[in-house]
């Protein structure tokens, strides 16, 4: 019998209450996901703080303002809500914790790591990094770290081994049988997240924006038998119950 994937709840549960917050984390848990994905930038001050987009147009009526250029007080002003990467490592547990890091420069990743060294969270803990540069880096500093390539490339997957990946992203539109099998023959394991990557879906395949899916969609992806899919609404495949959950992601290149 296939296993069921790993069910991670995309910016913590967004569709359970308000994105990357603990609120979101703990409805995600309730929900029966196995792991939450929330994204990280650094503000002015080097604040690791869990916000997806790169500025305040979005989450607060249309302020034009750059994280990267707040300090983390005017930050918590502006979203009570938001949590540092020490918040959400706690807030997570015990669920697995997908950290979707934002920045490309390896300056970004020692306080990441020491703050999962510091909290003993590496085994649950895994690193989305977007650049194959970034991931070498990354195994260099942390060998034991189980690292998922956001590659831009869907037919990456060689390259990410390489690089050092345990893991690698296709979107929902970009997932066949050919790149599952492709990502399997790199060794690594396949994650897919659903929707499209923007927040208004063009037109085609599938009709959904980043994070959305239907039954038919999910049908589609579990056919490709994905180790991990990523989701606004975990519900949609925690309440499976005919199929038995995957085993955990386990750390190490």
């Amino acid at each position: 019998m296939t296993p069921r994937p790993l069910v991670i709840a995309h910016r913590g549960g967004a569709l359970l209450a308000p994105e990357n917050t603990a609120q979101a984390f703990r409805a995600a848990a309730l929900a029966g996901a196995d792991a939450v994905e929330t994204d990280l930038r650094l503000t002015r001050d080097g604040a690791l703080v869990c916000v997806h987009d790169p500025d305040l147009r979005r989450l607060c009526g249309g302020d034009p303002r750059a994280v990267a250029d707040l300090d983390l007080a005017t930050l918590r002003r502006l979203l009570p809500a938001v949590m540092t990467l020490a918040e959400a490592i706690g807030a997570s547990a015990p669920l697995g914790l997908l950290l979707d890091v934002k920045r490309m420069e390896p300056e970004v990743l020692p306080p990441i790591l020491a703050a999962m060294h510091a909290t003993d969270t590496a085994p649950r803990v895994l690193l989305g990094l977007r650049d194959f540069g970034l991931i070498a880096a990354a195994r260099r500093l942390a060998p034991t770290a189980t690292i998922l390539a956001f590659a831009a490339d869907p037919d990456g997957a060689a390259a990410a081994r390489e690089a050092g990946a345990n893991w690698f992203r296709l979107w929902q539109g970009d997932a066949t049988a050919e790149r599952a099998a492709a990502v399997r023959a790199a060794g690594l394991r396949l994650a897919i997240m659903v929707g499209q990557p923007r927040a208004v879906p063009l037109p085609g395949y599938p009709p959904f924006p980043v994070g959305g899916i239907d039954r038919e969609g999910l049908d589609r992806l579990r056919s490709l038998a994905p180790d991990a899919i990523l989701l606004d609404d975990p519900r949609l495949l925690a309440d499976d119950t005919r199929l038995p959950a995957a085993p955990p992601p386990q750390a190490g290149p």
